[in-house]
């Protein structure tokens, strides 16, 4: 599918409506919203945390798992097992 006035190549929709429509199943799409929108939260704080944890890795002294520290600097600390690496390691865990 080509953009009118660009030459770019944007099939990338079609990709993304599929995935979509793979992870609704066969959620009403009024209940799914909410699913998303979950999902879209959590990788946003989990980006944010990976940032300053990143950096407090650096920093002499610091601790990374340190719940203080991210409250200090208004960023929300996320759980190892609710970070986004660790949820895309084990999708596929029925337990999850």
């Amino acid at each position: 599918m080509k953009s009118p006035g660009n030459n770019g190549d944007l099939g990338f929709e079609q990709k993304l409506w599929s995935t979509a429509d793979k992870l609704r199943s066969n959620m009403d799409a009024a209940e799914y919203k909410h699913v998303a929108l979950g999902l879209i939260f959590l990788k946003y704080i989990s980006d944010a945390f990976l940032e300053i944890y990143e950096e407090l890795k650096k920093e002499k002294g610091a601790d990374p798992e340190d719940i203080d520290e991210y409250s200090s600097r208004t960023v929300f600390y996320v759980p190892k097992e609710a970070r986004w690496d660790y949820l895309q390691a084990n999708a596929n865990d029925k337990d999850l």
